[in-house]
């Protein structure tokens, strides 16, 4: 297949998935729930709508302070208002085409920093690998705390503990396998990927060495509680939802994230993803969709509002870039 063919499905599938949910979504709805659905999103308080979008901001902001510890190492020092406005505009980008924010970053800091584009794209790898670590350990925290309830589910569908279990073990052995194959092939592909985890273990480890490594770590937590406190503030918008607990939103919180990374800034899936874990909780499909949409929509309009802004204050400020 020609390289530029699968450049454009790479960008037009997911967007296509995406709208199909939502056409899904529609028509799996009844006219009366739907009715309710739009009913909670227009009376939502925009109160706690707001606080959302305010923790969202401020994580921004941290993950801009975070970046220079990474930048210091390697002799730069952007300005910190240069360093937010490029990440707004990445977001906003990736929520057209998928992960071209990335490029976008490293090409921006090159623009009106003067950091090299390998060094700046460098780092923004290294962030994505501890953002995919934190993930892990959120998905570990969730899954212990609301163990009993996702093992009722499983057992709903069929799988019992014992097929659990050895679904478990299975994963832990396809690791071993997975390592010995890196440990003693030497095939291209093993080399490449042993190539690929070095890098990335290398990038991870650096942190360790850097001047500022408890900030770095600091600013980390916060980033990924900013997350999660800016998803659990909507409880608030939905009277349903008033009850849920903090373990019981952290599992809607893990599927939502999994949803970002399946369609552009989630699009029809962030929805569907969380209002399906909220009924593991006795939260009906109607208040779960509103929930879901509440959430979505007030953090893509975010993102596309100081997105936008970004791209228009970023030249005018760094004028004689």
């Amino acid at each position: 297949m020609n390289p530029s063919v699968k450049k454009a499905l790479k960008i037009i599938l997911p967007i296509l998935l995406g709208l199909f949910l939502i056409w899904y979504s529609y028509n799996m709805t009844s006219a009366e729930d739907r009715r309710e659905i739009i009913k909670y999103i227009r009376e939502a308080n925009l109160f706690w709508v707001g606080i959302s979008v305010l923790i969202g901001i401020m994580s921004h902001i941290s993950r801009a302070i975070r970046w220079n510890y990474l930048l210091e190492p390697l002799g730069h020092a952007p300005r910190l208002r240069n360093n937010i406005l490029i990440i707004l505009m990445a977001y906003f980008a990736n929520l057209g085409i998928p992960r071209s924010g990335e490029v976008l970053r490293a090409t921006a800091l090159a623009t009106y920093e003067g950091v090299p584009f390998q060094k700046g794209f460098g780092t923004i790898v290294t962030e994505r690998v501890i953002d995919l670590i934190m993930l892990f350990i959120v998905i570990v925290i969730a899954l212990f705390s609301q163990t009993e309830i996702i093992l009722e589910f499983l057992s709903e569908k069929g799988i019992g503990f014992t097929a659990s279990a050895l679904l478990l073990l299975g994963g832990i052995l396809w690791l071993f396998i997975f390592r010995a194959f890196l440990k003693l092939s030497d095939s291209k592909l093993a080399l490449k990927l042993r190539g690929i985890i070095r890098g990335l273990l290398e990038g991870v480890l650096s942190i360790f060495k850097m001047k500022r490594k408890w900030a770095f770590i600091g600013h980390t937590i916060f980033i990924w509680g900013a997350y999660f406190a800016m998803f659990w503030v909507i409880k608030y918008t939905v009277p349903e939802t008033l009850g849920l607990s903090a373990g019981e939103l952290l599992v809607a919180f893990v599927a939502g994230a999994f949803a970002m990374t399946a369609t552009p800034g989630g699009l029809g899936l962030y929805p569907l993803a969380v209002s399906k874990s909220l009924t593991l909780f006795g939260i009906s499909e109607v208040s779960g969709d509103a929930f879901g949409w509440i959430m979505w929509i007030a953090q893509t309009l975010m993102v596309v509002f100081f997105g936008a802004i970004s791209f228009l204050l970023l030249p005018l400020w760094n004028r004689n870039k």
